[in-house]
């Protein structure tokens, strides 16, 4: 059984790890030809996002299709569905997540918490967000931003012009957020199989610096009656979309306890990387097994876990002998990303540590983390 992943990242490598341990096949499909994940299969495609033909080709060759990235266009997605391609995350589902202000609409439809929000088409747009929410508020690319890349934080009036200048340079459609003062922030993976049956994994705290993820910690140090509550909003949330996969759900705890959710993501999430090593059923593994129509794995957490991620810290080619001092760190695990070329914050791989409490494990993976030289 072969599955095809669109996209050949991070995520399609481990994806692709994960799959054989099951005996499937991968195949690879991206718009470059060397990615880290189509180096550990032999069935690759090459195409643009839009290019139906060749997507078409690339589904002949495989059972099912899935996400390793937001980033394909949904139309061509749903027209293969509409032929008979099993493809999970459906083009309908992530056609309502990979635009942010269809997105929230999906969300507050459904009774979920969001932030105030609203389109923005022009200067006027944004400076009338910024009077209506109170500065400072974020504006947004409603497609395509991630780590941060499409994102702006607007501190007051006289920045506005600028901000929409410069993400709208491209004709990128922007929509403008209120600004959120939390406590935490916080994020659920959640798997959801054909027949509706929903897991969500533990509640874990995402440090972001220049929004780039930094560290995870698993479990999050919260109240039970706070897990429960964002683990409720996440299963919510991804059962608004009706989609079958994984499901990386951001959230922020608010200074009073309340739960606000940020964004979702329809595929594996960094912020879900430490199942892998903590817990019975990895996020990848589960993606796996929700799209092809398999029971769906124990999504219980082993023992208290933290991620770091590793960025790069200069421009120009990588070795995977940068990381060889941190294999000497117990109850540390390595992975690196296949990358061949580094630059400043772009992840190049990450560091789970297992420990017996968080604190534990966060001084292990700070420490392997700290010998690489990426």
């Amino acid at each position: 059984m072969r599955v095809g992943i669109l996209g050949g990242g991070q995520l399609a490598q481990m994806l692709t790890q994960a799959a054989v341990s099951l005996g499937l096949d991968t195949a690879i499909y991206d718009t470059a030809p060397d990615t880290p994940a189509s180096r550990l299969t032999h069935h690759n495609g090459v195409g643009a996002w839009d290019d139906l033909a060749a997507l078409r080709d690339f589904a002949a060759a495989c059972d099912v299709l899935t996400l390793e990235n937001e980033f394909v266009r949904a139309e061509p997605l749903i027209a293969l569905a509409d032929e008979g391609v099993s493809i999970h995350p459906s083009g309908r589902t992530l056609a309502k997540i990979q635009d942010k202000l269809i997105q929230k609409q999906t969300l507050i439809a459904a009774g979920l918490p969001v932030p105030p929000f609203e389109p923005v088409a022009s200067v006027a747009d944004a400076a009338h967000a910024g009077a209506t929410f109170g500065y400072p508020i974020v504006l947004k690319k409603r497609y395509g931003g991630y780590d941060g890349y499409g994102n702006a934080t607007v501190l007051r009036h006289s920045e506005v012009a600028e901000a929409y200048a410069r993400l709208s340079a491209s004709g990128a459609a922007l929509m403008a957020e209120s600004f959120v003062s939390f406590a935490r922030e916080l994020a659920v993976m959640v798997v959801r199989g054909y027949d509706g049956e929903t897991r969500a994994y533990p509640v874990v705290e995402t440090v972001q610096r220049n929004h780039i993820c930094h560290i995870v910690r698993a479990p999050a140090g919260i109240p039970r009656h706070i897990a429960a509550l964002a683990q409720e909003i996440a299963v919510r949330a991804v059962q608004a979309f009706g989609g079958v996969g994984i499901f990386g759900v951001e959230l922020f705890e608010l200074l009073d306890g309340q739960i606000v959710l940020n964004e979702i993501a329809p595929r594996p999430h960094n912020s879900g990387h430490y199942t892998i090593e903590a817990c019975v059923t990895s996020q990848f593994e589960n993606l796996l097994r929700a799209v092809l129509r398999w029971p769906l794995g124990d999504v219980t957490q082993l023992r208290p876990a933290v991620m770091v991620n590793l960025l790069g810290t200069r421009t120009g080619e990588t070795s995977a002998a940068d990381i060889a001092p941190a294999l000497g760190v117990l109850d540390a695990h390595v992975h690196l990303y296949g990358k061949r070329e580094g630059r400043v914050g772009r992840k190049m791989g990450h560091i789970t540590a297992l420990g017996a409490t968080v604190a534990d494990a966060e001084r292990i993976a700070v420490r392997a983390a700290s010998l690489c030289t990426l």
